[in-house]
């Protein structure tokens, strides 16, 4: 049996202060009717173009976990979790800062906000400020999120 190739970076690749950005991705309609199905919310907001013509969207948006899930995506398509990540362990400040409607690009930019090694030797966590960012620039989603990393082997 081969060892797997890990391509993510480890706990003693991340510094303090720097900044990365995943790739980005296009939000569907489809994406947002298959997220209602997955998670069986119907809300009207979200699956009802004619209610949503009487609200500031105008149009259904998309659900907050939804664009959650999809930045986790991008993150993993960014490789930096690749074969590394072991645990999310907390969120702390999720806002939602704006809607994201089909057709909205999106991508996750991280800063690296602090770095503790655990008393194990093979791990360390890393907490992050998270922002979604849509293709104007603006931020649609900001937390903190605190990870665990595997430590580079010795």
């Amino acid at each position: 049996m081969s060892t797997p190739v890990i391509r993510g970076k480890y706990f003693e690749d991340f510094e303090v202060g720097v900044e990365f950005t995943t790739p980005a991705r296009t939000i569907t309609q489809t994406d947002i009717v298959n997220f209602a199905c997955l998670s069986g919310d119907f809300n009207e907001v979200h699956t009802n173009f004619e209610y949503c013509k009487t609200t500031a969207f105008g149009e259904p948006i998309a659900h907050g976990p939804m664009v959650y899930a999809v930045a986790a995506g991008l993150q993993y398509a960014s490789g930096v979790n690749d074969g590394t990540l072991l645990a999310l362990l907390q969120i702390d400040g999720w806002k939602m800062l704006g809607p994201v409607k089909h057709g909205d690009t999106i991508r996750l930019v991280s800063t690296v906000l602090e770095k503790k090694a655990s008393s194990k030797p093979d791990r360390g966590t890393l907490k992050f400020m998270r922002r979604i960012v849509k293709q104007d620039g603006s931020v649609v989603q900001e937390m903190q999120a605190t990870l665990l990393y595997r430590r580079r082997p010795q």
